[in-house]
């Protein structure tokens, strides 16, 4: 009979100690279940984005590993909130493929349950991930998600997994991945095709890493604004700004602004960001897009896109293929990421239980 065992994973002080091992293999089961997943290690951590994320100020990252006879097949990493939400934990559960049917992903979970449990933390997340082929499929005991657009099949384990441990759907987004550089043809279209919708009340502006200080307070006030969803977002002051890209740059991670300025008023009314980590050269990620609500329906966020798009292809030539994700009911910014040439590239659902509720 197999030995299974279940221990909390110790954060090497360097990934080059004698005492890194268990980390650096922790992070290759999950690099490996992400390419069983969706063909590629695109969207796996590194070791060096792991380690920084089990250093950041604003969020708890433990994560949990399970041995089968010894060696390492499972993890399951928790982050939890410091700053808000500090009754929520977000749990991420891997198990290589080679060892599944032992029953590992039901104890790793458990285990994650009690331990942000003894930390106070009431709500657990839970994310499942889904190939691009799970789009569209028709399935008569599909879970529906809370949100009320979008659904995963039972007939999916993962989704099955989630559900009989007592988790509820929330939300299902897709994302999606777009070849870099832009046809130059196609994207002069469609920034005038954008432009002549916008009546060229706009002035372009764009930064990388740092916003410029005359922007500061725009920037601000639109990431504290209602998002693309109907969520409030997270709240920021100009300091929590500053002291964001200042850990951006510490991890090596680069982030490329366009922002729109209303002419009329001289102030900021939309941007769009696209990160770059430090560890992948070849990859981006298109962040959040933000437009005022007041000036919606004039092609901002297509415009915006567009030269967003030109200058990571100017500042970082090495990257190839960017990804995003996006709420399933969110058409609109999926109708524009597909003008760009996004194609959907796969779907995770977000789970979650109420550990008040479990006796």
């Amino acid at each position: 009979m197999s030995e299974i065992r279940i221990e909390q994973l110790r954060v090497p002080d360097a990934l080059d100690s004698e005492s890194a091992g268990d980390f650096r293999s922790a992070v290759e089961v999950s690099r490996a279940v992400r390419i069983e997943t969706w063909g590629n290690d695109d969207l796996a951590y590194t070791a060096e984005e792991m380690l920084a994320l089990c250093h950041d100020p604003y969020e708890w990252y433990v994560a949990l590993i399970a041995r089968l006879d010894g060696e390492i097949v499972a993890r399951a990493g928790i982050a939890m909130p410091l700053d808000e939400e500090t009754d929520l934990a977000h749990v991420t559960l891997d198990v290589l493929p080679s060892a599944q049917g032992h029953g590992l992903g039901r104890e790793l979970l458990e285990a994650a349950e009690v331990f942000v449990r003894g930390e106070n933390r009431r709500i657990v997340m839970v994310e499942t991930n889904h190939a691009a082929t799970w789009l569209g499929h028709v399935d008569e005991d599909a879970l529906p998600a809370a949100s009320g657009v979008g659904s995963l099949p039972v007939s999916s384990r993962e989704a099955r997994f989630a559900h009989n441990a007592g988790y509820g759907l929330e939300r299902v987004e897709q994302f999606s991945s777009c070849a870099v550089p832009l046809d130059s043809a196609g994207a002069k279209k469609l920034s005038e095709w954008a432009r002549e919708a916008n009546g060229g009340g706009y002035a372009l502006h764009q930064w990388t890493d740092r916003c410029p200080k005359r922007w500061a307070a725009d920037f601000v006030r639109l990431e504290n604004s209602t998002g693309n969803n109907g969520e409030a977002g997270e709240i920021w002051d100009e300091t929590k700004l500053r002291e964001s890209e200042e850990l951006s740059l510490q991890t090596g991670r680069h982030t490329l602004v366009s922002a729109a300025e209303c002419l009329a008023t001289g102030h900021l009314v939309a941007f769009t960001s696209i990160s770059v980590l430090g560890a992948r050269a070849d990859i981006a990620f298109q962040d959040e897009t933000v437009v005022q609500l007041d000036h919606r329906g004039r092609e901002l966020g297509l415009d915006i896109k567009v030269a967003n798009l030109e200058l990571l292809a100017r500042e970082f030539p090495g990257v190839g293929t960017v990804y995003t994700w996006n709420a399933a009911d969110n058409e609109y910014m999926l109708s524009v990421n597909a003008k760009l040439g996004f194609a959907p590239a796969g779907i995770t659902g977000q789970w979650q239980k109420n550990l008040e509720n479990v006796l």
